[in-house]
């Protein structure tokens, strides 16, 4: 009875929880964000965490037309551990580990890749978040920052 009840515990704590839904740290990342500083109609948008995927694309326009889109996945492995692929273009994936994760941060690297390195998602508020590429282009460390707004998604 005693090994039950401490089973039971185990199961119900929340590190068990945890990692029984490897995307809780970024399931905040569903839905549509609007680019700030750039053109409307330039969004990333998210879908919700199923089946050990999260499916994401980009899209900015300048001018009316679209200059740069990105196809975008997070993967769970089969032991939880999330994998952020890009597409950037329709180029071939490039598949960035995560490297660190808190309550409203996700940082995933491949310290293989030519830039970035590091590709890094940030909650600052219910409703904001700031993507970043970074990592070191000629000898030198360089970052581009992309603030977003939470926005209504399209039917």
């Amino acid at each position: 009875m005693k090994r039950w009840f401490t089973l039971l515990l185990a199961a119900c704590s929340p590190f068990a929880q945890a990692q029984a839904d490897p995307f809780a740290p970024v399931a905040w990342l569903a839905g549509c964000w609007v680019q700030q500083g750039r053109e409307a109609g330039s969004v990333e948008q998210w879908t919700a965490p199923a089946g050990g995927l999260m499916l994401g694309m980009a899209r900015t326009l300048k001018n009316g037309r679209a200059t740069e889109f990105e196809f975008m996945q997070i993967r769970a492995d089969a032991a939880g551990r999330l994998t952020f692929i890009a597409q950037p273009q329709g180029r071939p994936p490039t598949e960035f580990a995560l490297l660190r994760q808190g309550e409203a941060e996700a940082v995933f690297e491949n310290a293989g890749h030519d830039f970035p390195q590091r590709v890094r998602y940030r909650r600052d508020a219910a409703d904001r978040l700031t993507a970043r590429i970074e990592g070191r282009v000629g000898g030198r460390e360089r970052g581009i920052d992309f603030p977003m707004q939470r926005t209504a998604c399209p039917p």
